[in-house]
Parts: structure tokens; sequence; C-alpha cells
């Protein structure tokens, strides 16, 4: 067994089990966790609450996912004090289309009522000490020929444990689909 062996540097204290990597500390711990997915067929929003302090990246999933109007898609990050809706930085576009600028979430520029959404945004934690993230997404739709991205950075007041996906406006209704982490 590979139990008090050191390997480069870190001292490996007890045997992992499959799907397991070492956390740094010596310790074995789980590398990806599936979250359960919510289907998304009311409710003006989707929040996935208590996120383990120590996560480092959030992949969230789309599948199929629609919304009653046309507004935009947005996902917003959260701490103990609640989900923040304001100090975004960075922008969205639809692949050929033009690009805007998002403050209030990660967003998707454009949305057209019956839009059906899969893909995925990855968030990213960059620097502890701030709490600041980042997010990247590629969200294509399965019903018209459109492929959005997005990318930006939010900085929050205390260590992320919430994610909540909505829509701008926060009034339009999911419909369809599934959402994950």
């Amino acid at each position: 067994a590979l139990t008090n062996k050191s390997v480069n540097g870190v001292t490996l204290t007890a045997a992992g089990t499959a799907g397991q990597g070492l956390n740094g500390a010596g310790a074995y711990a789980d590398r990806i966790v599936l979250g359960t997915p919510v289907t998304t067929t009311s409710g003006t929003s989707i929040d996935f609450t208590g996120l383990p302090a120590g996560v480092k990246r959030i992949t969230i999933n789309f599948a199929g996912v629609s919304v009653s109007g046309s507004s935009i898609i947005i996902i917003q990050l959260g701490d103990s004090g609640g989900i923040e809706n304001t100090g975004y930085l960075g922008s969205g576009s639809s692949a050929g289309g033009t690009a805007a600028n998002f403050t209030d979430g990660f967003g998707l520029n454009g949305t057209v009522a019956a839009s059906v959404y899969n893909g995925s945004f990855i968030l990213s934690l960059t620097d502890s000490a701030t709490f600041t993230w980042t997010c990247q997404g590629i969200v294509g739709l399965s019903n018209t020929n459109n492929l959005f991205l997005t990318g930006g950075q939010k900085s929050l007041s205390a260590v992320l444990d919430r994610v909540r996906i909505t829509t701008q406006g926060g009034s339009d209704t999911f419909d369809a689909g599934k959402i994950n982490i």
C-alpha cells in the first residue's frame, strides 16, 4: 500500500478509492462530485446551495433548458450573505453576433422565447484571498442555429456557498430541461 510513503514531498496518510485524488495534504478526497439534476419546468430561478468549503471549480450543465420569455439567462454567485447581483465583470455574445456587458451575473447575450439551451458554464476560483471567481460558458441552441459564449469575473465578500441560475430581471419562468452541477 502507499500509506505513509512520501511522494514528491507529500506523505500519503491513507489509501484512496476509485475516483479520488490527493488533496495536497496527503489525504485522498473526491475529485469530482455530481449534484442532483434539477428539472427546470417551473420557477424563476434554480439555486444550488450548501456548496462545500474549499470548492475550486464548478461546472453547471444545461440539458434542454428553456424559459417562458425572451429574458437573458444569467448565472449569479453567492456566499453566506446571499446571492450577489452586482459587481460582475464580463460579456457574452452570440457567435457571429454582437456582444453585451453584464454586471448583474454571467450572461448569454440573446434569448428568444422557446430557445432550447444545451452546454456548460465553468466557474473557477482565481484568488481565494479575495474570493474571486471567473466564468466561461459555451451554450448552443438545439432548436435553432446559434451558439452563445460568455466570460467574466466576480469577487465575493466571503467564501462561495451557492449558485443561482435565473433570467435577467428574474421574471421569466423555466419551462423545460434540466440543470446540474
